[in-house]
Parts: structure tokens; sequence; C-alpha cells
């Protein structure tokens, strides 16, 4: 069986299993990427308004020559926008030069707060990140299901919300999140949070899939020996472990080449997933992205829980 081109949101709406991803994609590259990658096929593209390219993505978008409606856009409102979520919203939308958004996320369960140092990043004075401990994340969903009622963004979510904070803010949601965009491959499978997710009907989706610059997973030996077995890339691979478990993933590149590539998936067979599943558990866990909030998020996974330094 063909594994699934598509996925269904809680609100009904399909998703495509695979995306575009535009974090880290430097500016004079994400334009001919996303331009490319809409010519090549892809009908995902996953945006952010802390990543600084979004003209970009929306320029590209415009020069694919692909009609909007056809493409599922994501955004997600940046940690300083919290108080004022319909004004991130706008600044994405401005950048995008879209009056919609397919698709639109809580960044992270953290409340940043603008000072003199900078308005997405500030500091204080002894150099930590200015975080608003006293913010209830209640608050800035409340603010969420208000921009979903109004029709600009037509499913909301969350990204990089581990299990204790998505149960805060279960006592007080009217909409439950349709998607959880977090961190995941075979060296960070958070099989706990897949399980809760999927128990709520929220859809996971995968950033950093590949790992990073200079992470071990694409090099990693039981991954390339299930490679070998399917006659496909490591990549391949790990793109491919994703859509079969029914999670959204997020592949990012500006090589054309990759990008072409990185939209082929394969059906892995229960012993490929088996083995996938457990490297982490075998000594290889590794979580690449650790912003510096200066407190747990509460992710935790078999090997005990991840803090934020």
């Amino acid at each position: 069986m063909a594994p699934p081109t598509h996925f269904t949101l809680n609100t009904g709406a399909k998703i495509p299993a695979v995306g575009l991803g535009t974090w880290q994609s430097k500016p004079g590259e994400v334009q001919q990427a996303v331009a490319f990658a809409l010519k090549d096929g892809y009908r995902h593209i996953d945006a952010a308004l802390v990543y600084g390219n979004e003209a970009e993505v929306g320029q590209g978008i415009k020069d694919s020559g692909v009609p909007r409606e056809e493409i599922f856009l994501t955004s997600k409102v940046w940690n300083s926008h919290q108080p004022n979520v319909k004004e991130g919203l706008q600044k994405s939308l401005d950048a995008l030069g879209v009056d919609y958004l397919d698709l639109y996320l809580v960044h992270w369960p953290v409340r940043l707060v603008p000072n003199e140092t900078g308005e997405l990043f500030p500091l204080n004075p002894d150099g930590t990140r200015a975080v608003d401990r006293s913010w209830d994340q209640s608050e800035t969903w409340r603010q969420m299901e208000e921009i979903y009622k109004s029709g600009k963004v037509k499913a909301i979510g969350v990204s990089n919300w581990s299990i204790p904070y998505l149960e805060e803010l279960r006592k007080t949601w009217t909409i439950v999140p349709a998607v959880n965009q977090v961190e995941l491959h075979p060296y960070l499978p958070q099989h706990e949070l897949r399980e809760y997710c999927e128990k709520l009907g929220i859809l996971l989706q995968a950033y950093s899939p590949l790992g990073s610059t200079g992470a071990p997973i694409m090099t990693d030996p039981d991954i390339q020996k299930i490679a070998d077995k399917n006659g496909v890339s490591a990549a391949t691979i790990l793109i491919s472990y994703h859509v079969n478990k029914g999670v959204v993933v997020l592949p990012k590149s500006v090589i054309e080449k990759r990008i072409s590539s990185n939209k082929d998936v394969i059906s892995l067979s229960k012993e490929d997933l088996d083995v996938l599943d457990q490297l982490a558990a075998s000594g290889k866990a590794k979580r690449l992205n650790t912003p510096l909030w200066g407190f747990d998020l509460g992710f935790a996974d078999w090997y005990g829980p991840v803090k934020s330094r």
C-alpha cells in the first residue's frame, strides 16, 4: 500500500503529508526555493514570522504561478506577540502577501517581553531572555480561537508544546489544536507525546526530520542499512518514517535537487519502523533544538526530561 499523500485535520481540512520547511533558509535563497518547490509539485509551505523571511516566501509563492487556494500555508505567532495575536497575524499576512492562512500556530508556550534590547529576542540586564513567567497561555489560545472564528486562519494549533502544557491548556480550550509541530526524528521519537496527541485528535508535524547541520542522523549506520535495503537515500527513509506513522513532515532545503527528492515517500515495513522507533532507546537519544528560555518546557520521553538551558 502506498503511503498517504495527505492527512485530515480535526477541522476536516486536508493537509499535504510533506511540506517545505523554511526555517534557517537564508535571505536570497528562500524565494527561489519556494517557487521551485511549488512548481515541482509541493503544495504545503511552512513559514513563521520569526524566521525573518516571510516576504521572500510570499514572493516565491507569487513567482511559482500556483494559485493561492491550491497551497496549504502555515505561519506562527511569535512569543513577543502573544498579548496581541491579531497584530502578529497581520504582520505575517502582510509579509506573505496573502489574506488568510491555512494554519496558524503558537510558536512556543513562552511569552517574551519586548524592551530596548529587541522586539523578537529581548534580554534581561543579566543577559537571559526577557521571559514573562506569569503569562497565562490560555489567554494566547483565547485569542487564537478568536482569529479562527474570524476566518483569517482556517485552522489553529501549537508548536513545541509538551504534554504538561497541553494538559493545562486543555482546561480552558473550546477549540482543540489541530496540530502540534515539534522536533521529531528517530533520535527524538517522542512516543508518549505522539500517543497523547493522537488520542485528542491533534496531528503531529515533524520539524528537523533530517536532524540539522552536523547532526549524526543522516550517517547513522542503522538508518543507512534500512536505506540500502530499500534502495533509497537515508533522507528518504527519515522523511518516509514520519508519513508512515501518520505524521506530517517538513524537510527544509534550498537546493533544488534535494527539494525534489525530499517529496519522495516510500512504504516502510513494520520491521524497519520498529528499528527506527527504538534507536533513541539504544543510547542515541538527542534533542537538537534547545532554545535558551531558561526553564523546563516539560518535554520528556522514555529517557527523561530535556531542559531548555
